[in-house]
C-alpha cells in the first residue's frame, strides 16, 4: 500500500524527509518540495511514484544511479546541493553555539576520486564487481563510475580478472583500489588469504596487467613497483591499505589552508599525521613532528626523510593519540599544530590542545558533527575561530570534508 507524501526538507544523511501521520519518514532520492507516493515501513520509504517533481531535479550522471548505494544526491540540481552541503558543516557547528565565519563551499570535480573500495564476489558467470545498493547487502555490478578517475574506471575488466583469481566464494569481499604515480594499488580484505597456487597466479596477473602492487589485509603479495605519492615536493611510498585523501583537488585545498594559517610559525606538530600529507608541505617553512598511530605510516615517513633535501627538519612518531593524546606540557615547544583524526574525532586531544599555549591550530574533519565537539571545547580553552572552510571531497554524497583555523592569543 503506498502513501501520498511530500518532501518537506532534506536530511543530513541526504535522504528527502516527509512529516505522516506515523512521524517522520525518510525518503531516498527524493527532492525538498517533491509529491510522491511511497511505499513506509519503520519510518523509512521507498520511492514508488513521483508524482510532483522539484524544478532542482536534474538528469543523474551515472547510469547506476538509484541502484548503486555510493552516490545518492547525483539529481540534485548543483547549485541547490551545494548550498545543502556546506549547510551541513554551517548547522552541526551552530548547534554546538559556535562563533565563526563560514566560506563558500569548495568544489571537487566529477572523476576525481582517486581511491575506491568496491564490493566484489565470485558467481557462477564470472566476478561481480561494484557496489552495495542504497542501505541494502545487495552487490550491484557496476561498467562505469561517475565519481571515480579514469584510471581506475578504465580497468574495471582487468580488476575482474584479479576478483576471478582471488575467489572467495559466494561470499562477498572487499577490493581497494587506489591509483598512484606508479599504477593501480589494490588490497583485497575479507576474502581469505590466497594460498600459493593463486599467490603465483596472482603474482603473474598482476605483472601481466602492470598493476603497482596487490596486497591481502595489508600484506604485500607482489609489488612490481612501488606506489608512489607526491606530497608537496616529496614522494612517499604508500603503505599498503594506508590513509590518503579521497581526491588530490581536496588535498591541494587543504594543504594550502593549512600552509597559510601556519606560515610564519618556526615549529609545528601533526597530529595523526597518516604517511605525511601536511607534514612534508609544512616543512617547507618549519621544523615539524610528525605522529601517527599506524606503523607502515610511520615507516613510509621515515624512509622519505632520508631521500629529500630542502626542508626543514622533520621528526616522526608512533602514538595511538586515542588513548596516549600529547599533553598539554609536551605541546609547549610548538607554536602550530594540526590534527586531522578518523571521523570520531579527537576529544582527548582536543582538552589537552585547549590548555595548550600554541598560538595556531588547525583542525581538519570529515565529520561536522564531531568537528563541532572538537571546536566547543578548544574555544571553551581560550581559541577563537577564525575561519571554517567546507570542502566537498565526497562529491553527491552526505559526507563533507571541513578545515577549521584557530587562533589563541
Amino acid at each position: 500500500m503506498s502513501t501520498r507524501v511530500t518532501i518537506e526538507r532534506m536530511g543530513a544523511g541526504g535522504d528527502g524527509i516527509a512529516i505522516t501521520s506515523t512521524g517522520s519518514a525518510y525518503v531516498p532520492f527524493s527532492l525538498p518540495g517533491e509529491v510522491a507516493n511511497v511505499a513506509l515501513e519503520n519510518g523509512r520509504a521507498t520511492l514508488m511514484a513521483l508524482l510532483e517533481p522539484s524544478p532542482e531535479r536534474i538528469a543523474p550522471a551515472c547510469r547506476h544511479f538509484e541502484e548503486c548505494g555510493s552516490c545518492t544526491l547525483q539529481h540534485w540540481q548543483d547549485g541547490a546541493y551545494r548550498k545543502w552541503k556546506r549547510s551541513l558543516v554551517q548547522d552541526a557547528l551552530a548547534a554546538r553555539g559556535l562563533d565563526f565565519t563560514l566560506d563558500p563551499l569548495v568544489a571537487c570535480a566529477p572523476q576525481t576520486r582517486r581511491r575506491a573500495v568496491f564490493a566484489v564476489r565470485t558467481s557462477e558467470r564470472g566476478a561481480v564487481f561494484g557496489f552495495n545498493r542504497h542501505l541494502s547487502h545487495e552487490l550491484i555490478d557496476i561498467v562505469e563510475c561517475s565519481v571515480t578517475v579514469p584510471e581506475i574506471v578504465s580497468r574495471l575488466d582487468d580488476l575482474r580478472e584479479v576478483v576471478a583469481v582471488l575467489g572467495g566464494g559466494m561470499k562477498a569481499f572487499k577490493l581497494t583500489v587506489t591509483s598512484t604515480a606508479s599504477g593501480l594499488d589494490i588490497m583485497a580484505t575479507g576474502c581469505g588469504a590466497p594460498d600459493a597456487a593463486k599467490r603465483q597466479a596472482l603474482t603473474a596477473l598482476v605483472i601481466k596487467k602492470d598493476f603497482a602492487r596487490l596486497s591481502f589485509e595489508g600484506e604485500i603479495i607482489v609489488e612490481p613497483r612501488k606506489p608512489i605519492v607526491q606530497f608537496g615536493k616529496v614522494p612517499v611510498f604508500l603503505p599498503a591499505g594506508g590513509f590518503l585523501q579521497a581526491t588530490m583537488q581536496a588535498e591541494l585545498a587543504m594543504s594550502e589552508l593549512v600552509t597559510a594559517h601556519l606560515a610564519k610559525v618556526k615549529r609545528t606538530i601533526d597530529l595523526f599525521s597518516g604517511s605525511g600529507t601536511f607534514t612534508f608541505r609544512m616543512a617547507e617553512n618549519s621544523a615539524v613532528h610528525a605522529v601517527e598511530g599506524e606503523q607502515p605510516s610511520v615507516d613510509a615517513m621515515d624512509r622519505s626523510i632520508r631521500y629529500v633535501q630542502g626542508l626543514k627538519p622533520v621528526t616522526v612518531e608512533r602514538r595511538d593519540l586515542f588513548r596516549r593524546p600529547f599533553l598539554a606540557r609536551e605541546l609547549k615547544p610548538y607554536s602550530g599544530l594540526v590534527f586531522d583524526p578518523p571521523r570520531a574525532g579527537a576529544e582527548a586531544q582536543a582538552m589537552e590542545i585547549a590548555k595548550s599555549t600554541i598560538p595556531k591550530v588547525v583542525a581538519i574533519s570529515c565529520n561536522p558533527v564531531t568537528l563541532g565537539r572538537d571546536l566547543s571545547i578548544l574555544v571553551k580553552g581560550g581559541y577563537r575561530i577564525d575561519r571554517v572552510v567546507p570542502i566537498d571531497q565526497f562529491l553527491w554524497s552526505s559526507h563533507v570534508e571541513a578545515v577549521a583555523l584557530l587562533s589563541k592569543k
